[in-house]
């Protein structure tokens, strides 16, 4: 409203003009025209303060507005699924945190209010040119025919463009983030060249298509300016034969030339108001390609529900874990594959602890992922002491559920925040040491702040047997009833898993674990041993009972031995 009324004060300063040309200037009064002149300077202050304060008063909420929308992006993140995040590159989801909402904002704040206000200001002026003089004011008018389906036109060409260049934007931060998380790598392997020359052809890319935008940009706007000047001189032309005829007054002139001229920049900034626009719908675009994604849901699924019932009996009762029938397959591998997991029967009874061996690729990762549901099952179901983890809200079947994987993931925050991450809020000191203490991470003392030590993004300045044992404290700090580990020793070397052998055999005393094993040494922290092929369990026994009676199992082990022995 307040840009509105300092556009339209700007449109009183030709009728100001009108009456001192028509009067001071005519009567030759020098008295008038200073007296007009101040007049136009008070105009003009006030369009300044006007829009000043306009400035002013939109910046607070629109910056919150863009911190509400980044919020709802991360939290929507935060909830979606593990799948998702595995068919997303993390670069695209970073630039729709920033550059598309930082566009969005841009645009609220900018081109949203002057198409508004450049559209009542044309409109007005349109009036006040015709209540001038009808002739001359219809005849700036003829430009808008050409002038809307040239627009129309614009529009769909530079979406498409604003699109491509938004998405090459992600895929450029994409590749910048994989460079630099893995630095190491590349100087290891000695290809910053080769990564240099990938970053050269996508930043090209991102160049043709900025380059594109502006070609576009520059023609409709070329195309804008041009006709109107045209239709303007042309006024002139005709108003100022009509002066000589007598037939206009010579102030009336001046204030439509002006009138004219004032709505210059309304009508020349359309062509870079409707780019900003489509830029801002692009950024919307692919801000709700994010938000409408599905999120992990609690509410059962009627079947699971069922289940629920029937089972409502046996709830509470220790039955530890169970997989009953599990079947899975990835959302989007192809109709004809067939499943990764399929039936899969094991019980993990209350206080036991099963290693899940296996070759690689065949599953057991996944299957762990299953009982937090990081993925969800195709089929079959998983309990929890007779309770059908379906049922479950998320956040308590993830308070009874701990995990390590075998890749560790550590946040740009001390060691202790990382370790406690894996904690309840009342979770201490004493917490903390006992959980490093099982995991033997007595590095953490000779580090510069001990566990205030801040380890950096990734953990990258740690080894990777250190990062692998904090996973493993964070898991164990919270002495979680069920716990789920992903080959947590593989990365260490054998006195430090001896060590952590040890310690982690008296916190297994009191769990339900299944674990994940590839090494003889893991498994024989194991009460059982359960062997996944073919996406079943073929054979569940003790070490040295699968090794005398199962071929394959006793090749598995065999294998692991041999490569142990290599790294000693």
């Amino acid at each position: 409203m307040i840009a509105v009324l300092a556009s339209c004060v700007g449109l009183v300063v030709p009728l100001v003009l009108k009456a001192i040309v028509d009067g001071p200037v005519a009567d030759h009064d020098p008295g008038g025209v200073w007296l007009g002149a101040l007049g136009l300077l008070l105009l003009g202050i006030t369009e300044a303060v006007l829009f000043g304060f306009r400035r002013w008063l939109v910046a607070r909420p629109l910056a919150g507005v863009e911190a509400e929308l980044r919020r709802d992006l991360f939290g929507r993140l935060q909830r979606l699924p593990t799948s998702f995040h595995a068919r997303w590159a993390s670069g695209q989801l970073l630039s729709r945190a920033t550059t598309d909402l930082m566009m969005l904002r841009m645009f609220l704040a900018f081109p949203l209010t002057f198409l508004l206000v450049n559209g009542v200001t044309i409109g007005v002026g349109v009036v006040i040119l015709v209540i001038q003089d009808w002739g001359l004011g219809l005849l700036l008018l003829v430009p808008v025919a050409p002038l809307v389906p040239l627009c129309t036109y614009f529009e769909r060409r530079y979406s498409t463009a604003a699109r491509q260049a938004q998405d090459q934007i992600g895929d450029v931060t994409t590749l910048v983030e994989e460079s630099v998380l893995g630095i190491r790598v590349v100087k290891g392997f000695g290809r910053h060249r080769s990564q240099a020359r990938v970053f050269r052809a996508r930043a090209k890319e991102l160049r043709a298509t900025e380059l594109r935008k502006a070609h576009l940009l520059a023609w409709i706007w070329g195309v804008i300016t041009t006709l109107p000047e045209l239709a303007i001189v042309t006024a002139l032309v005709l108003g100022t034969i009509r002066v000589a005829d007598g037939d206009l007054s010579a102030g009336t002139l001046v204030a439509f030339l002006s009138t004219a001229l004032a709505l210059r920049w309304p009508v020349e900034s359309i062509g870079f108001l409707l780019a900003m626009c489509q830029e801002a719908a692009a950024a919307a675009e692919r801000y709700f390609e994010v938000m409408d994604e599905r999120p992990e849901e609690d509410v059962p699924a009627p079947a699971a529900e069922a289940r629920a019932e029937v089972r409502a009996g046996a709830r509470g009762a220790a039955d530890g874990l169970r997989f009953h029938g599990v079947g899975f397959r990835f959302p989007d591998a192809a109709p004809d594959a067939p499943p990764l997991l399929d039936g899969v029967d094991l019980h993990v009874r209350p206080g036991e602890t099963v290693a899940l061996v296996g070759a690689t690729g065949c599953g057991k990762t996944t299957l762990t992922h299953l009982v937090p549901r990081l993925y969800e099952l195709s089929e079959g179901r998983i309990t929890l002491d007779g309770e059908d983890i379906t049922a479950m809200p998320r956040e308590r079947l993830r308070s009874l559920v701990a995990v390590a994987f075998e890749e560790p993931t550590l946040f740009s925050a001390s060691i202790a925040e990382n370790v406690l991450m894996g904690a309840g809020p009342d979770a201490g000191t004493k917490d903390l040491a006992r959980a490093l203490d099982v995991a033997q991470a007595g590095f953490v003392k000779d580090l510069p702040h001990a566990e205030s030590t801040e380890v950096g993004e990734q953990g990258l300045s740690l080894s990777g047997g250190q990062r692998q044992r904090l996973a493993l404290a964070r898991a164990v700090v919270g002495s979680p009833p069920f716990l789920v580990l992903d080959d947590p020793l593989s990365a260490l070397d054998v006195a430090t898993e001896a060590a952590v052998e040890a310690a982690l055999r008296r916190v297994l005393e009191g769990t339900t674990a299944l674990v994940v094993a590839h090494r003889p040494s893991t498994v024989q922290l194991a009460d059982r041993v359960a062997l996944l092929s073919d996406g079943r369990i073929t054979a569940v026994g003790t070490h040295h009972q699968l090794l005398r009676e199962n071929a394959e199992y006793a090749w598995l082990m065999s294998g692991a031995e041999r490569a142990l022995e290599g790294q000693t």
